[in-house]
Parts: structure tokens; sequence; C-alpha cells
């Protein structure tokens, strides 16, 4: 990937400045104590991981959140001499404490927590169902894209769709496609249009329709539906950019090309387009080849439209 001019990526940290200063203001950050608290926002988030995990050490909680052992050192003494927190001598290793919220301190962080959720809740109350979705796709994005830990591979559920689901499918393809190659309204229209034929056929014994699931999210979607006596049609595969590199597209053509064989169909057929090229990956990897292509003038856009067949 060529290197960035150097206007560019000033113009990108300008952005990610401006968008901690909006969001340090939103949450109180500039106050003097933490969200109307008596403590600063390093002080909350110290409380906070003593809260949620009861017996943590001091070189645990500086490790977890980056702090300089003597200002974390200090800040615990304080706490400890205003009776927040309590030290308690490991058993096992009489240099190692364990730190503790004590009564007094959990009373004194609870309206914090309380009040921490109620201004978030706040802020999530300005925004319709779907910017809520569209808002924490994106910092899961964000949080994904900026850390440094190793993380365990997320669990990604295949399911049938449920009430909502296929109105999310044509919006999210009308979102993308316009936004990653600039195709215009009628393709979204064409999506829509691709649904209610396949909802209006539908016959279990044939077809089956897939909703890709991650932390309680939709991120991607696939139909496998009877096109003709023994061949069978792979529809509307798409996966959200949040939750690409999770191989979740693969997994998607693999239960079309399953439940094909388990329903004896000699044949999947599927359109696609040159442009696409992560799903023509996909397609290749599962076996499919490229039969036919053809120029043409779609969507707004000057594209090479192909057709794809496995024989099973």
């Amino acid at each position: 990937m060529a290197a960035l001019a150097d206007h560019e990526f000033s113009e990108r940290v300008a952005a990610v400045r401006r968008f901690n200063r909006f969001y340090t203001q939103r949450i109180g950050v500039l106050e003097d104590g933490y969200a109307g608290s008596p403590f600063s926002l390093t002080e909350a988030r110290v409380l906070y991981e003593l809260w949620q995990r009861d017996g943590m050490t001091a070189t645990a909680i500086g490790r977890e959140l980056g702090l300089d052992a003597g200002y974390l050192s200090r800040m615990l003494r304080r706490f400890q001499k205003s009776a927040l927190i309590r030290k308690e001598t490991s058993k096992d290793d009489a240099r190692q404490s364990f730190l503790s919220l004590t009564q007094k301190g959990c009373k004194a962080f609870a309206p914090l927590e309380a009040g921490s959720n109620r201004q978030v809740g706040a802020l999530l109350g300005r925004l319709n169902a779907a910017q809520q979705s569209d808002l924490l796709r994106a910092l899961r994005t964000a949080e994904a894209l900026l850390s440094h830990k190793s993380k365990a591979a997320p669990e990604v559920i295949l399911r049938q769709p449920k009430a909502g689901d296929l109105g999310w499918v044509i919006a999210r393809h009308g979102a993308l496609y316009a936004r990653e190659y600039g195709w215009g309204e009628n393709f979204e229209g064409l999506c829509a249009q691709i649904i209610a034929d396949m909802t209006q056929k539908f016959d279990p014994r044939w077809d089956r329709f897939w909703i890709a699931e991650l932390d309680g999210e939709n991120v991607g979607s696939v139909f496998l539906v009877k096109d003709s006596e023994g061949v069978a049609r792979l529809r509307l595969l798409l996966v959200e950019p949040s939750a690409r590199g999770l191989a979740i597209g693969k997994r998607l053509t693999d239960e079309c090309v399953r439940f094909a064989r388990e329903c004896v169909y000699q044949r999947i057929t599927l359109w696609t387009h040159s442009v696409l090229t992560a799903a023509r990956h996909i397609y290749a990897q599962a076996g499919f080849k490229l039969t036919s292509s053809e120029k043409k003038r779609s969507f707004g856009q000057n594209v090479v439209s192909e057709h794809w067949d496995l024989v099973l």
C-alpha cells in the first residue's frame, strides 16, 4: 500500500484529535471531577478496576492501565488513607498485596458508576436503534484496530433470519455497495426485489437463508434458493467491513454448498461482478468456476458481469 502524503496524514491526525476533543467534552472529562464525582478520570478508572475485579495487585492495575508505578502508588496510598480500599498480604508471597474496595469505597464509587451509565444512556437515547448499531459497530472496529492485545477469536453464529433481518440485508447491501463501489440506488432496489421474490417462493425443502451474527450484531448474509430442476442459486453474500478477515464469507459459502449437497442439487450457480474480488476469491476457494462474463453498464458504473458455477 502506498504511503500517505504528509498533508493527508496530517489531516487524519487532526480528525482523530477533533474526535477526542468532541468526546471528552461530551462525557465530562474536562470537569474538575469526572462525571460530577470527586475523582479525576484516572482515579475513577482505578476504582472501576477494583469495582469489577476484587483482589487485584497494584502491579496488575498499573499494567492494565499503563500507569506510572510511582504515580499509582501515591494514588493508592491516598485511597487507603481515606479508607476507600484495603490491602491484604498474600498468604503465599508476603511481598505481594491484594487490593479491594472497602464498604466505604463501594459506597463512594456506586454513584459514579450509575451516573456514567445514565450519561452514556442519554447519549445513546438520542439515536434510533439502527444508529445505535452503527455506532457500536464503529466502536468495535476502532477498538480492534487500536488494540495491541491478542484476543481470542470472536464467536460467529450462523442462524436463520428473524424479524427485521431481511430489511437489514437490503439496507446494508445498498449502503455498502454505494460507499465501496459507487453503485446507485437501483442496486438497492434490485436487492429488495430479489428478497421479495425469494421469500414469496420460499420452500424449506430446497431453500435456506443464513444471517451471520457477531456479539449480537448482524455482520453477514447469504441465501441459497432453487433456481431450476437440480440447480441452486447462491445470492446476496455479504460481510460487514468490521467483520472481514474472520472467514465469515467462507463459512457462509460452505454452508450453502453443504445444504445443496444435502438436497442433492447437481449444481450451484451465482451471479457476481469482477470488481468484487474478495467474494470471487471465496467462490474460487469453494470450487466455483467462472463460466461467462460480459461488459455492461449497471448501477451507474461500467462493470463486468460474471456467472460462476459449482458442479456438485
